[in-house]
């Protein structure tokens, strides 16, 4: 942002204003963190409300299931730091196992690819440490989009479209999902994830069930996600369930819900570089 532009031209938009800025990769949830601002949350209270808002939006981009480096200044703490929010391989992903499925690599796709996932945590750790809202304030306008719907974009409406046979084929759940009406939704067309919806609802009624203070909701919201019925889910999902994968044959995953509950975000100090009068910042190699 700048006040001072002596050469009007520029590739890029420029944004200015007085009260604060909010951006991301899709308008729904760019909406959602101005709101947040304007209802007197701060920047990272706007910053979680955007980041599940995504989720709903941009199933194709992200979700509940993948991970997160967030790089965050608090001019309170005067300083920049990063919440890791990479979950590592679960205890069962060994060489010993995946030999024993006849593979000599872990597969792109599929369960046996999954990692811890770290993006609940992590958001839950900048919501309780960084910001000053309540879950209810960030997570119900995700959780409304997902109930209610939203305007799918081109772009994940041609992504559904790419695995639409493996949906249809092997991964019955997710077809039930991104195929409504048994067909792949068209661009602009109100796309709902109900299930979703019922998940976020769910962690927020059990969150609230903590009382009124905000962190003991926030901290009985992660026990409901990583030690709760959402890690249950997961546990009973990959034991149970065999799905197909690159390899061409179907596996069961070895995520547990120990991994989860094993595994926290943790808060390190960014890579630095200085270029000119600019510090420049980015997550180190996180464990």
């Amino acid at each position: 942002m700048s006040n001072i532009n002596p050469d009007p031209f520029t590739t890029r938009p420029e944004i200015e204003g007085t009260f604060g800025v909010v951006t991301s990769t899709h308008w729904i949830a760019t909406a959602v963190g101005m709101a947040t601002l304007e209802k007197g949350g701060n920047a990272f209270d706007a910053g979680v409300a955007t980041a599940f808002t995504l989720q709903v939006v941009e199933p194709h981009l992200n979700g509940p299931g993948g991970d997160v480096p967030i790089i965050v200044h608090d001019v309170k703490r005067g300083r920049t730091e990063v919440i890791c929010g990479q979950g590592p391989a679960p205890l069962g992903a060994t060489i010993a196992h995946y030999r024993s499925e006849g593979l000599e690599m872990v597969p792109g796709t599929g369960l046996l690819a999954a990692c811890v996932p770290g993006t609940f945590e992590s958001w839950m750790l900048l919501l309780r440490d960084y910001g000053t809202l309540r879950l209810r304030d960030v997570l119900e306008p995700a959780i409304a989009y997902a109930r209610d719907g939203y305007p799918l974009v081109e772009r994940a409406s041609a992504t559904i479209r790419t695995v639409e046979q493996l949906f249809r084929k092997y991964w019955p759940t997710s077809a039930a999902v991104y195929l409504p009406n048994n067909a792949v939704p068209k661009p602009g067309t109100l796309f709902t994830n109900k299930t979703l919806a019922e998940t976020y609802t769910r962690i927020l009624k059990e969150a609230e069930s903590a009382g009124g203070d905000r962190v003991a909701q926030i901290e009985r919201a992660r026990q409901a996600w990583s030690r709760g019925f959402v890690a249950e889910a997961i546990d009973k999902f990959c034991r149970t369930q065999e799905v197909m994968d690159v390899s061409g044959s179907p596996h069961r995953g070895v995520l547990r819900a120990d991994d989860m509950a094993r595994w926290q975000p943790s808060v390190e100090a960014p890579l630095t570089y200085d270029y000119g009068r600019y510090t420049v910042c980015k997550p180190g190699v996180c464990p």
